[in-house]
C-alpha cells in the first residue's frame, strides 16, 4: 500500500457536457399512441372509409340526412299562422283608384272663420309692355361733388400734367441754346485745397518668408513626459475564468 496516494482533483460540474432539461420528453397524455400508462385514458375511436356500394347493393339507402320541419308532429302540423310580404297587385279597374289617408293635407285647409297670416309667393318677373319701358332707379346718376365739374358747389382750381410739346408749346426753345447740364463743371480741387483721397486695392504680398506657426491643436500636453517617467498608459487585462466563484458579501439589513 502506498504511503502517499495520488491526490484527486475536484471535477467542475460546468465542464461536464450533457443534455439539458429540454432534451427529455415525457409521454403524452392526449391520444392513444404512446399514452402515459400512469394516466387514465378515455376510449378512442377511428373513422373508417365508406364501404363500396358494389358489395351491398340491396342496402344502399340514404342515411339520416332528411330534414324534418319542427312544426310537423305525428298528429299533424302544429304552428301559428304565417304570412309573406308580396308586391301589390295591379287593379283591374283604374276608375276605383282611391287615394290613401296620406294624400290629404288637412293642415293646409284654411278655416273661413279664423284669421291667418299673409302669405306670398315668389314668381317670375312679368314682361313689360312696349309702352311701359321706363328705366330703373339705378339708371340715373347724380352730378359729381368732387372736381371742377361739380355744379352748384365751390371747388378749388384743378390742374393736369400733360406731355411736353416739341412745337407750338410754351416750353419750345426757339433760340436753341444749351441748358445748364450741357456745361462741364470744373473740379473744385483745382482752385481750392485738395482733400485726402483713398482707394481700395488688393493686399500687397509680403516680401519676407512666411513663418508657419503651429496652432493650439498641434500640441499634445498629455504626451509630455519631461516631469514624469512616462505618460499614463492603460491596457486591457485578461479575461477571468467563467468558473471562478463571484465575491459575495453579506450586507447588514
Amino acid at each position: 500500500m502506498e504511503e502517499y496516494p495520488d491526490r484527486k482533483t475536484a471535477v467542475i460540474a460546468a465542464k461536464v457536457t450533457g443534455p439539458g432539461p429540454g432534451r427529455y420528453n415525457l409521454p403524452p397524455t392526449v391520444g392513444f399512441v404512446s399514452h402515459d400508462y400512469t394516466k387514465f385514458s378515455s376510449p378512442a375511436y377511428s373513422f373508417h372509409g365508406r364501404p363500396s356500394n358494389s358489395a351491398h347493393v340491396s342496402d344502399s339507402s340514404p342515411g339520416p340526412r332528411y330534414y324534418v320541419d319542427a312544426s310537423l308532429t305525428r298528429f299533424g302540423r302544429s304552428a301559428g299562422p304565417s304570412y309573406s310580404m308580396l308586391a301589390r297587385g295591379r287593379s283591374a279597374d283604374k276608375k276605383n283608384d282611391i287615394p290613401g289617408p296620406g294624400t290629404y293635407s288637412p293642415e293646409k285647409c284654411t278655416v273661413p272663420t279664423q284669421r291667418k297670416f299673409p302669405s306670398y309667393s315668389m314668381g317670375s318677373r312679368t314682361r313689360y309692355r312696349s309702352m311701359d319701358r321706363v328705366p330703373a332707379p339705378n339708371s340715373y346718376s347724380l352730378p359729381p361733388v368732387l372736381g371742377p365739374r361739380a355744379t352748384a358747389k365751390v371747388c378749388a382750381p384743378a390742374f393736369t400734367l400733360s406731355g411736353k410739346y416739341q412745337h407750338g408749346g410754351h416750353s419750345e426753345d426757339l433760340s436753341g441754346t444749351p441748358g445748364p447740364a450741357h456745361y462741364q463743371q470744373t473740379d473744385p480741387s483745382r482752385y481750392l485745397k485738395r482733400g485726402p483721397a483713398f482707394s481700395m486695392q488688393g493686399r500687397q504680398p509680403n516680401s519676407k518668408a512666411e513663418q508657419k506657426t503651429p496652432g493650439p491643436g498641434s500640441y499634445y500636453p498629455e504626451k509630455v513626459n519631461q516631469h514624469k517617467r512616462h505618460a499614463p498608459a492603460y491596457s486591457m487585462g485578461i479575461r477571468h475564468s467563467e468558473y471562478t466563484a463571484p465575491l459575495i458579501i453579506e450586507v447588514p439589513i
